[in-house]
């Protein structure tokens, strides 16, 4: 005798041997089964349509490489993000973690996360991991909700070599006359080389003596790009023109709307080939902007206001610069106290 035995899936039928049997169809592919009891028989069949649904479900979530995922971060960006910004992005993505841009991002671990980052850490900066995985992170959450769990390179505590006071008078004799006189003289008046660059004759006021800075230029799309902001709302700012910088600008011949049209690569070497003849430290352009903030904590110009001029954002930054000299004073007074003691006068 045959019973049907109803559980809202096919129908379970009884079999002569006493046995339950019922077919399932799944994609298109019949399942037979057959077992002891009609409650077995069920559990199979719903066990099997169950199985079925959540490959479904896990079939509608693609696979998706880091690659593409970064793509479609930065295009998300574009219009908003600035022109350098999508420019840098768009160079960490050709230079770095290449052996994970094909991984999918959906299932790639922490663990491969982690040895990709050792990897790309081999004679690059923990400052230049950080932002390059910070890229990276932002895109692997944007895509699946989730940040892999990670360490990165702790960041090396190294000094930025700057100019002493003494120094500054004698690299400013150094570079008189040459062609990066303006361009020096400017970095060394707080200016940053996105900011030189972008600096037009129409921003100098010979007459105030003062300039007004105000935009900068970067690298976009493969070339250079001026944009109206600069680093940030109070990198916008107005500086004097110091007795040096205001002779050189004088003497200048206007050829370009730019005050100073050369290469900024060029001008980083120049700078550093003119320190190296005249025993100086070799400071780049950042190195005189960093001169500039010595230079103000020696002439005892108070934070503040040093840090206005330099168009810095927050005083974290001239606080580090103001504290590292302090203490630098503190050694040097120590040591001329412990002289005083050795001297025989």
């Amino acid at each position: 005798m045959k019973k049907n035995v109803d559980l809202n899936i096919p129908k379970i039928v009884q079999l002569p041997s006493g046995s339950y049997s019922t077919k399932v169809m799944v994609d298109g592919i019949r399942h037979t089964i057959t077992k002891e009891t009609a409650e077995e028989c069920a559990a199979e069949a719903t066990a099997i349509k169950y199985r079925a649904k959540q490959a479904k479900k896990k079939e509608k979530v693609k696979a998706l490489t880091l690659s593409d995922a970064i793509d479609a971060y930065i295009d998300a960006r574009r219009g908003s993000a600035s022109p350098a910004t999508i420019y840098a992005y768009e160079r960490y993505k050709v230079n770095c973690f290449q052996s994970m841009m094909s991984a999918d991002v959906y299932t790639a671990t922490d663990e491969q996360w982690q040895s990709a980052i050792r990897r790309e850490s081999k004679g690059k900066s923990p400052k230049y991991i950080a932002n390059v995985w910070g890229l990276v992170r932002a895109a692997i959450l944007e895509a699946t909700g989730r940040t892999p769990r990670v360490n990165l390179p702790a960041k090396e505590k190294n000094e930025r070599p700057y100019l002493e006071p003494d120094q500054v008078k004698i690299f400013v004799d150094a570079v008189k006359g040459d062609t990066v006189e303006i361009a020096a003289l400017l970095a060394l008046s707080s200016l940053r080389r996105s900011e030189i660059k972008a600096l037009k004759w129409e921003n100098i006021d010979f007459a105030k003596q003062h300039i007004r800075v105000a935009g900068a230029m970067v690298y976009a799309d493969g070339g250079m790009v001026h944009k109206k902001q600069n680093k940030t709302a109070s990198s916008n700012r107005i500086v004097p023109i110091i007795p040096p910088l205001l002779e050189a600008l004088s003497a200048a011949e206007r050829k370009n709307e730019y005050v100073v049209p050369y290469n900024g690569s060029w001008i980083y070497q120049h700078i550093n080939e003119i320190c190296k003849a005249h025993d100086l430290p070799k400071v780049g352009v950042h190195g005189l902007r960093h001169s500039f903030a010595s230079l103000a904590y020696h002439l005892q110009i108070p934070e503040k206001i040093a840090m206005e001029i330099g168009g810095w954002s927050d005083d974290g930054t001239m606080r580090k610069i103001y504290t590292h000299l302090a203490q630098k004073d503190i050694a040097d007074r120590a040591k001329d106290f412990s002289n005083f003691f050795l001297s025989n006068d």
